[in-house]
């Protein structure tokens, strides 16, 4: 049995492991490594795509910055999270807001570290990041739109960092980042249908708020009608391997989406389908692998 001393620890670690939101940065990780060997360097042997030291410490400088983008976001919105998040707030307050601030400038210390030994260009662009996701978090998230817009980039700059350096600036590239692009902006403006009740309270300016839930509807409507248009381009135009299947299943969930966006009448069908759109995103890391299936065994040697 674990003392009280011990379960204490225990559950400040999977405090700390919620505010960063661990899970996610596991995704996003994999994701980079994904995209890296599937879609960014195809022809490179796998061993070497796995064992790049530079693009292992852009992925880890990436993790580094999103945690502790995670813990400053989370720093700001405690008090609206005590109302839309209660039970998730009572567990990430076990770790003080002081000991989130610090980890937050030794994350980002250790970020800024890890990209010094890539080059000065990698120095800059996480310090940019760094700034970018503070900025956001501290004002940008509370002007409509704009706030959404900046976060959905903020989202996909770990994957344009390994694209740039890998110098893969084709066509199909930037059609699979604009299909996720506005799957994850569909989703930020879900997530404020979702916490209305607690930016009302701490007078968050959010699309949902200034101009109701319809106009929110119908600006999310057409994001995700936009989606369709990369989802059909990958699938008629490029060659994705077996991944067209991810595109034509993600083509159907996103017009169900659709349906039940409409007739959404509170926070739960929000959560709902917030869950739909996240379920799409995480699909098409796993997905990534059915790009060509034979891959792995074919560039091991």
């Amino acid at each position: 049995m674990l003392s009280r001393k011990n379960k204490l620890l225990l559950f400040k670690l999977l405090s700390l492991f919620s505010v960063v939101r661990g899970y996610n940065i596991l995704v996003i990780t994999l994701a980079q490594y994904l995209a890296s060997i599937y879609i960014l360097a195809p022809e490179i042997p796998l061993r070497k795509v796995i064992f790049d030291l530079n693009l292992f410490l852009i992925v880890t400088a990436s993790a580094l910055v999103i945690a502790s983008g995670y813990i400053i976001n989370n720093f700001y919105d405690a008090e609206k999270d005590l109302i839309n998040k209660p039970t998730k707030s009572m567990l990430d307050r076990l770790v003080s807001q002081n000991f989130k601030l610090t980890t937050y400038f030794i994350l980002n210390f250790l970020a800024v570290f890890a990209a010094s030994y890539i080059s000065f260009r990698a120095v800059l662009f996480f310090s940019a990041y760094i700034f970018g996701i503070w900025y956001y978090s501290h004002r940008l998230k509370r002007i409509p739109f704009l706030g959404n817009l900046v976060s959905a980039t903020l989202a996909i700059a770990p994957f344009f960092v390994v694209f740039v350096y890998y110098h893969n600036f084709k066509t199909v590239i930037f059609v699979h980042a604009l299909f996720l692009f506005l799957l994850i902006l569909a989703r930020e403006m879900i997530k404020d249908m979702e916490s209305m009740a607690g930016d009302m309270a701490q007078n968050y300016r959010t699309i949902p708020i200034i101009y109701g839930p319809r106009t929110s509807k119908m600006l999310i409507t057409f994001l995700v009608l936009l989606t369709l248009v990369p989802a059909f381009l990958l699938i008629k135009t490029f060659d994705v391997g077996y991944m067209y299947l991810y595109f034509a299943a993600s083509i159907i969930l996103l017009i169900v989406f659709l349906v039940l966006l409409w007739k959404a009448q509170g926070k739960k069908h929000y959560v709902w389908l917030h869950n739909i759109l996240k379920f799409i995103i995480v699909a098409g890391v796993i997905s990534i692998l059915l790009i060509n299936v034979d891959v792995v065994l074919n560039r091991i040697l």
